[in-house]
């Protein structure tokens, strides 16, 4: 994130930003200021090309939004901010190529009018290479999942164990009870017989 410190307003944005072509991006920035955020706030985004040529006009905020009614931008951008949250971003749709440049945020509130511009170097790419960030969350995401694998498998594996020594005690004691049964049976016979003689 970068500062672009100031005698007064201070903004603040990503700096440098990247994004898929056919997408669609936030422009952050935002802000600070000695005064306290009132209805005399105005925001104007603007955007220079990164091939050159003249600098054109994205967006303007005061009390309310208003979009560009013609150029590129038209029905491209929305208000994504909140002044009393010192917030001032825009959500650009449908990125182009030609959208390679420099977009910048500049924001007034008086008596807080002094301060320099806050900029963005958006570059419009095929594809967004993957970085650190990601392979470190695939290897984390990779790791939870093995521990919960392992988890699931030894309280499995327990679990199948229990009932497996509850059914083996089961058939013991019902191998048991026959031959205490069994015991019986032959026990009054051999009373039966001795009576009998």
């Amino acid at each position: 994130m970068t500062l672009c410190p100031t005698a007064a307003v201070e903004i603040y944005t990503s700096g440098a930003l990247e994004a898929v072509n056919g997408t669609d991006v936030r422009l952050k920035c935002t802000f600070s200021s000695f005064a306290p955020v009132g209805d005399a706030l105005t925001v104007t985004w603007n955007f220079r090309p990164r091939d050159g040529g003249h600098e054109q006009f994205v967006f303007y905020y005061h009390r309310e939004p208003f979009r560009p009614m013609s150029g590129r931008f038209k029905d491209r951008v929305v208000w994504d901010g909140n002044p009393e949250r010192y917030d001032v971003s825009i959500i650009l749709w449908k990125l182009q190529f030609d959208d390679n440049g420099t977009y910048t945020c500049q924001v007034k509130n008086p008596p807080d009018v002094d301060g320099l511009v806050g900029s963005i170097r958006l570059s419009v790419v095929h594809t967004v290479p993957f970085s650190e960030i990601f392979f470190l969350a695939v290897a984390i995401g990779s790791a939870c999942a093995v521990m919960i694998i392992t988890v699931i498998a030894v309280v499995l594996f327990q679990h199948f164990r229990k009932k497996r020594w509850a059914k083996r005690a089961h058939d013991d004691e019902g191998i048991k009870s026959k031959e205490e049964e069994k015991l019986k049976q032959e026990n009054k016979v051999s009373v039966y017989l001795e009576d009998a003689d």
